[in-house]
């Protein structure tokens, strides 16, 4: 049985004090352990104030992104050491905003998953498909190729320490939500793609994640489709009301 994982990503928000403040309220409301996995990815700036707040919580610690080197003369960069070493169990890599607005591609995000892989730290690896895509037909066929070269030289075990996101480039910070329906049928796709590539006992423990504009009201809907086992949430993560909804809908 899939553990259900929740993430929330803060993005290019909060202040520390702002961090703190949520993160608070969050403990005070959650009860753990938790029915599900729950993650916080807060920017670089906060992840000292929050690691602070949630040792010992059962809460998880995310990192947004960091350089495929481990170091080097890389200015405004951190290494996957860094986030390590800042208290990270997590990082999410390949999320659309990177590919879209920082130009990253498979091959470079296949460079991080390697490099977070080495250092220890889990990866929540982000796929998707813009609208003019998925209104071409073209949704597999892009998925499958994110999913082959960012995944391209890894085994079986090395997936063990990754969590699928699914999250449609249309839906994100547009107020659009794939349906059910349609979450499922590509969540279905990848679960089959990981069998075929690594084989059934992967495709059947590996967690894919949901992400595109989650809230409370289409959360619960989402989370019942057989191949949904979470959500990569992104402004409802930042107010502690809609969060706990969606954590509570992992129920």
């Amino acid at each position: 049985m899939r553990r259900p994982i929740i993430a929330g990503n803060w993005k290019m928000n909060l202040l520390r004090s702002e961090a703190r403040d949520l993160v608070e309220s969050l403990i005070r409301r959650v009860k753990t352990p938790a029915s599900a996995d729950i993650i916080l990815a807060p920017p670089f700036t906060a992840l000292g104030a929050v690691e602070e707040l949630i040792a010992g919580t059962g809460f998880f610690l995310a990192g947004q992104n960091h350089h495929f080197e481990p170091k080097g003369a890389y200015t405004g960069e951190v290494s996957p050491a860094m986030l390590k070493d800042a208290g990270c169990q997590y990082v999410i890599l390949g999320h659309s905003e990177r590919r879209t607005y920082f130009f990253e591609d498979d091959a470079q995000i296949n460079k991080k998953i390697k490099a977070a892989l080495l250092c220890g730290l889990n990866v929540i690896f982000c796929v998707g498909e813009t609208l003019e895509q998925r209104e071409k037909g073209e949704t597999q066929s892009i998925i499958q190729s994110q999913i082959e070269k960012g995944l391209q030289g890894l085994t079986g075990n090395d997936i063990g320490r990754i969590v699928l996101a699914y999250e449609p480039v249309w839906a994100i910070g547009t107020g659009k939500t794939a349906t059910p329906d349609q979450a499922q049928e590509v969540h279905f796709f990848i679960r089959g793609l990981l069998r075929e590539i690594f084989g059934e006992i992967v495709a059947q423990n590996t967690r894919i994640q949901y992400g595109g504009s989650v809230t409370p009201e289409s959360s619960g809907s989402l989370l019942t489709q057989k191949d949904i086992d979470g959500a990569l949430v992104g402004s409802a993560s930042l107010n502690t009301d809609s969060f706990c909804a969606i954590i509570s809908s992992a129920h």
